[in-house]
């Protein structure tokens, strides 16, 4: 049995458990909060599973996999039943180049603990920590909307009209902009794409909301 450590807010958690579903793989979803008492991820029997102290975890078996993307590509290795990337060198590329555009270049600027920093360490006001977070969300963004609008393989999803790793790291990054009201107007091909992933089941089962954690 699949186990997954996982935070019901956390987007790189949200990515492998949006992949776990498209895959149609049962997992059992261990949480690990991120805050109360200064931070689960921090206990020494998690820390021993994952020195990262972050989440998510992959545990199949003897393996202790950290690190959303490794995670969603060693699912696609070794349960290949539904792959999320394409058969194609030139377009596998593409799919992992838009969601490493948001694992690498969005999402590290903006999760909790470089939040967590700014308030704490430098002093920001929760003005500046949030104009902050919209600034790299809209330099992201603007570059993925380009990536997306007019490419001949942008389909219903990120790449044709099959979910990929492409969606399962837009979306998590899509819900947390709109937690933050970062304007998206300026981004119709990104919100087209996360209206129609998220009317799809396994996206449905993956949101914040729909955890047994959610708060």
């Amino acid at each position: 049995m699949l186990k997954l450590y996982t935070y019901f807010r956390s987007s790189a958690a949200y990515r492998v458990r949006i992949a776990l579903n498209l895959k149609g793989l049962d997992y059992t979803a261990v949480p690990v909060h991120l805050v109360r008492n200064g931070g689960e991820q921090h206990l020494a029997e998690y820390v021993e599973r994952n020195p990262l102290h972050l989440v998510p975890l992959l545990q199949d078996g003897e393996l202790n996999l950290p690190q959303s993307l490794a995670i969603i590509e060693y699912l696609d290795e070794a349960y290949p039943a539904t792959p999320l990337l394409p058969k194609v060198a030139s377009e596998r590329a593409r799919v992992r180049a838009l969601a490493l555009s948001v694992a690498c270049e969005v999402h590290p600027l903006n999760n909790l603990r470089v939040l967590n920093y700014l308030k704490s360490e430098l002093a920001t006001t929760d003005a500046q920590r949030d104009a902050w977070y919209k600034h790299w969300v809209t330099l992201g963004f603007t570059a993925i909307e380009q990536m997306l609008n007019g490419d001949k393989h942008t389909g219903r999803f990120c790449h044709s009209d099959v979910p990929s790793l492409a969606d399962c790291c837009l979306v998590p990054q899509v819900f947390n902009a709109q937690r933050f009201k970062c304007p998206l107007e300026a981004f119709p091909t990104i919100t087209r794409i996360y209206d129609a992933c998220m009317q799809h089941p396994a996206f449905q089962r993956a949101a914040p909301a729909a955890q047994a954690d959610a708060e």
